[in-house]
């Protein structure tokens, strides 16, 4: 069956090739791949974002959304390429804001509406879209949330991107602790979890290529898109029914002033740096471009890793950096207490230079 043009032109400009532009260099590393805001400020403080590319075409997407009172932090951590990660830039905030104008408030709820609407709607594409572009069902993103609502911090997740806070106990000193719980197999926990959902397959989780994987084939469990693991339409022998799973773990915390910084990052991060190595970075330097920062500190450690210098490893271009580190995505957000002072509500997205108005405005002028 022919495809309709409205089709064609609705398909290709949610999926258009993605081309980095903006690219703002560090002034101490001159990193061509690398994109940061070094300090901006939200309505409790302050944050740092940065995101740096290793993949041929940049998979991660991510965004900030600065309201007058709220904060929006989305890391979109995509596999199979970047289509499935630039929908949710483009889509899940926008539902979020739809959901809390008809509920008049942001919770748990609120962000498992706004995760369920975005994967209707990417699944969607993909079946209007399979024609033209049949590669679109073997496409997914990990999806991370944080979401400062009156005070409290929502977190909605996907996948095995992680969200940490920095806490300052009495001895002064930072301790972490993990807000996000990880959908990836080299977690027992995840392994059991698949094995008591499919009682009957004993190959639902496979030691492959030195990582289990569900089926052999994907390390993270539950996630937006990879239709061809969800939907019988799109599956192959030996597929027979739905492996992978699109339902977030939710957390919800009610911030302290003990509570200093959260750090939101996809797994490229995590690969090189333990939750208390990311959080002493934070704690013992200036706050400008501490983002960067850590994306420095994990580039170093898998240059250590494959014996090479640094910089050898920095110079390498997009694709040939894959081998040692994924691509990476930073936002640190300061927790200073409520403002005095306005804020200027924005929408910053990785690799774009300019900030928009944020739909936080709309919500507001609505409430």
């Amino acid at each position: 069956m022919p495809v309709p043009p409205w089709l064609s032109c609705m398909v290709t400009s949610c999926i258009k090739p993605f081309r980095p532009h903006a690219i703002v260099s560090s002034d101490d590393d001159d990193d061509e791949l690398l994109w940061c805001k070094d300090i901006r400020r939200h309505s409790r403080g302050e944050f740092s974002f940065a995101a740096c590319q290793a993949n041929q075409e940049i998979e991660d997407h991510s965004q900030v959304e600065i309201g007058s009172n709220e904060l929006f932090v989305g890391v979109y951590d995509g596999h199979g390429g970047d289509d499935c990660s630039r929908f949710i830039k483009a889509r899940l905030f926008n539902n979020l804001i739809n959901v809390a104008r008809n509920q008049g408030t942001i919770d748990e709820e609120t962000l498992r509406e706004a995760f369920a609407m975005t994967e209707d709607g990417f699944m969607l594409l993909v079946q209007r879209g399979y024609e033209l572009q049949n590669n679109l069902a073997t496409v997914g993103s990990c999806c991370l949330v944080g979401v400062i609502w009156e005070g409290v911090l929502y977190i909605s997740n996907l996948g095995d991107s992680r969200a940490i806070v920095g806490t300052l106990s009495t001895c002064r000193s930072i301790t972490t602790q993990q807000l996000t719980t990880e959908h990836n197999c080299i977690r027992e926990e995840i392994r059991q979890e698949l094995r008591a959902k499919h009682p009957n397959d004993p190959d639902i989780v496979v030691l492959e290529r030195g990582a289990w994987r569900v089926k052999g084939i994907i390390q993270v469990s539950r996630t937006i898109g990879d239709a061809y693991l969800k939907s019988p339409t799109y599956m192959k022998p030996p597929l027979t029914v739905p492996v992978l799973s699109a339902e977030p773990t939710l957390n919800t915390r009610v911030l302290t002033s003990d509570d200093k910084f959260l750090i939101f990052a996809s797994d490229g991060l995590w690969e090189h740096l333990t939750n208390q190595q990311a959080a002493e970075i934070v704690h013992l330097n200036p706050r400008r471009g501490i983002a960067r920062r850590l994306i420095k500190a994990a580039v170093q450690s898998a240059a250590k890793r494959a014996n090479m210098e640094y910089r050898a490893l920095r110079d390498l271009q997009g694709g040939s950096r894959r081998v040692y580190h994924d691509d990476i995505t930073v936002v640190v957000v300061f927790l200073d207490g409520p403002s005095r002072f306005n804020v200027q509500q924005l929408s910053l997205k990785a690799f774009e230079d300019e900030a928009g108005v944020s739909e936080f405005q709309s919500l507001h002028d609505l409430m």
